[in-house]
Parts: C-alpha cells; structure tokens; sequence
C-alpha cells in the first residue's frame, strides 16, 4: 500500500509540474488566441462601429449583407484567383530550383541565400521597385517587350493585368520560401535509396524523381503548400501598397476590404463579420488540403 500511495503521490507531483510548465503557453494562447477569436465572432452579430460608446447585438444581419455586397463578392473572388496563380506556381518553381541547386555542388550557398533575399526584404520597400519595373512607360518590362514589337500593358493601372501583375510579386516574394524549405527536404533524403532505384531499374532522372524523390519529399510538400495556401489568401501589402484595390475594384482582396471597412469606415462589426468568414475559409482550404494531400504522404 505504502509503494501505491508513492506511486500516486509522484503521479500528482508529476502533473501539477506538468500544469505549471504549460501554464504560461496556455495562458497566452487564451489570451492572445482565443480571446480576440471569441471577441470577433462576437462583435461579428453586432453593429459596433469606432467612436461610438455603445452598440446593438443585430443578430445575422451583418452576414446578410455580407453576402449580399458586390465589393464582398469581388475581393473573395480575387482572393482565390491570386490563391490558385500564387501558390502552384511558386510550388513547383521552388521543387524545380531546389533540385537544380541540389544537383550542383558548387555555388550552392549563393544561390540559396539570393533566393531567400525577397523573404528577407521589406515588400514596402520593394513596391518602388516594381513600380518602376511595372512602370508602362519607362519600366524595363516594357521596355523588353517593345524590342520583340510587342505593346506592354500598363500592369497596375489596367483591370485585366493587375491581379496578375500582382501575382507575379506574389510568386517572387514566396519561391525564396518555398525554396529553403525543398532543399532542407532534399537534404534529408538518404542516398541510398537511389542506388537501390537505379538497381532495380530507375535509371532516368525522371524514374528517380517519380519513385524516391516525390514520395520522400511528401511531409515538406504537405506543410510547403499549406503555408503558401495561406500566405497566398493573406495578401495585403503590395494591394495595399501599390493598388489600393484598383482600378475598380480589380485588385481588392479579402484583408484589404476588411482593412477598409474596419479602419477606414470604422464599421468593426462589419469587418468582425468579414473576418470570420476569412478564418472559415481559411480552415476549410486545410482541412480539405489535409484530407488529399495526407493520404498520399510518406512519413519516415
């Protein structure tokens, strides 16, 4: 009885030490995370706009006209348009130059760190340089084009280009990114296990890539494209910086129009409301990638 009651006593000793060092994680999680989710979820069912000292509880009236605003339905649908340019693309480009970096022994560390350069960077600082480059009269991009005879558009300031124009930064600023997290992947994949492909008969490049290097490669795929799925549908600097949403509206996404309508309006209850259709959104998009992506992954 004596060794059991011990037992027990080190067992309570062990989970109030336990508590204690999760405490403060869990404290500021609650306070930091769940707080201000509840707070907005709240403020989301009532008409609570800046400078004003009280507000209503207006139910789902918010909602309704949510989904009823032609500017609400615009930015959701340029969201996933520069969602789906962005992250594929800045994907595939960063497998694609991680495993040519990964091949050459020599100038690796170069070229990794001038890849990462535009993660490094200040986008704000950045947006005076794709000005100019976007530029349509004096940009070097036109410039370009007008030697082979073709007429530039003018990127930012036209409907049909910006959101890709904005795209194309999109995927600059995040291959770096993508990039780091392939060659770490690539890094880790034991090389004896290509010799074992190549010994039962993998012998093209393209054999080894099909049958060790994208099924060893599935844990990084699956986090790589989760965070540029996110970082993709959190767009904010370079419309906020270089567009402000236009022309008409072309370039507005989803946190520039919550940004406007809770900072600029002051209308919080409208762009709580907003805001808690982005997180829905958000946690669809990783739930169904998770659903797809998990099964066909390789864990080692």
């Amino acid at each position: 009885m004596g060794r059991i009651s011990a037992r027990s006593s080190a067992a309570r000793h062990e989970a109030r030490t336990a508590w204690l060092l999760a405490a403060p994680a869990i404290l500021l999680t609650f306070f930091f995370i769940v707080l201000p989710v509840l707070a907005v979820i709240t403020l989301g069912f009532s008409d609570f706009e800046l400078g004003y000292s009280g507000f209503q509880f207006v139910g789902a009236e918010n909602y309704r006209e949510l989904f009823g605003d032609r500017t609400f339905r615009q930015s959701l649908s340029n969201t996933f348009v520069y969602a789906a340019i962005v992250a594929p693309v800045s994907i595939f480009l960063a497998l694609g130059l991680a495993m040519l970096i990964e091949a050459e022994g020599i100038g690796r560390s170069f070229f990794r760190t001038a890849y990462f350069l535009p993660v490094a960077s200040l986008l704000v600082a950045m947006a005076t340089v794709w000005q100019y480059l976007f530029h349509p009269s004096i940009g070097p991009i036109n410039a370009m084009l007008a030697l082979v005879g073709i007429q530039g558009p003018n990127w930012l300031g036209a409907s049909g280009t910006v959101l890709y124009s904005l795209a194309i930064i999109g995927i600059w600023q995040t291959v770096g990114f993508n990039l780091v997290l392939f060659l770490a992947g690539l890094t880790a994949i034991p090389r004896d296990l290509y010799s074992a492909a190549e010994v039962d008969g993998a012998r093209s490049a393209w054999d080894r890539f099909r049958l060790v290097t994208w099924p060893m490669l599935g844990p990084t795929t699956l986090f790589v494209t989760t965070i540029s799925v996110i970082n993709a549908v959190k767009v904010f600097e370079t419309v906020k910086t270089l567009t402000e949403g236009g022309p008409n509206k072309a370039s507005e996404v989803l946190l520039f129009t919550i940004y406007q309508e809770g900072f600029v309006y002051l209308r919080v209850g409208y762009a709580s409301a907003m805001t808690v259709v982005f997180l829905a959104i958000l946690i669809v998009l990783m739930i169904v990638q998770y659903r797809i992506q998990d099964r066909q992954v390789h864990y080692t």
